[in-house]
């Protein structure tokens, strides 16, 4: 590929990403809900749980190194999981399906008021569809993070973050930053006497 060619694809690239970010300033009411509400979850003794296929498995366990961890307070860990386990997954797709293997540790583990954030960038990854609708049937709240136009996890989910893009690379990056606004706002609301660290 000319060297042209490299730099004008990559500053596209980075031109579609900067405008998928400042798209989702029309989010930020919505960000600002659900971080509430899963604040309240915690603050009532509940837990949340993620999932997500890939790259969504990825921002699924960043989102709950952050909770359980730390963002950027010095405070206590937040009762947060993702449903990755390595052997749990392999085991309950070799035994039955992988469409249910989400929903199967949903079922088992999700109490009434717990929060399950599903990702999907399509919004239509059938096992995270699934856990879906098991997280709704157990009585949790249910946050979808999604792109393009949300897919079967827009009407499904109690809440919904649409990234407005087509591509999942954008679609993934717009998550990570949503998933770092939704650990600040909890944090904040659940430990505002907290410090920052040096």
């Amino acid at each position: 590929m000319p060297h042209h060619d490299v730099l004008h694809l990559i500053r596209d690239a980075l031109d579609e990403s900067a405008r998928v970010k400042l798209a989702l300033r029309e989010l930020a009411p919505d960000v600002a809900r659900v971080s509430g509400r899963i604040a309240d979850a915690f603050r009532a003794g509940n837990r949340l749980y993620a999932c997500g296929n890939g790259g969504s498995a990825c921002d699924a366990m960043h989102l709950v190194e952050e909770l359980v961890a730390r963002y950027k307070r010095d405070r206590p860990g937040l009762p947060a999981h993702h449903l990755l386990d390595a052997a749990t997954l392999t085991c309950w797709s070799n035994d039955y399906e992988f469409g249910t293997v989400f929903s199967r540790q949903v079922e088992t583990m999700a109490r009434p008021g717990d929060v399950l954030v599903a990702i999907s960038t399509s919004g239509n990854s059938p096992n995270v569809v699934r856990a879906g609708e098991a997280g709704n049937a157990r009585g949790a709240l249910t946050l979808g993070l999604t792109g393009r136009d949300g897919g079967q996890m827009r009407a499904l989910c109690a809440e919904s973050l649409v990234v407005p893009a087509q591509a999942t690379e954008r679609i993934q990056e717009g998550h990570i930053t949503l998933i770092h606004l939704i650990c600040e706002l909890v944090e904040r609301e659940l430990f505002p006497q907290s410090v920052l660290p040096a």
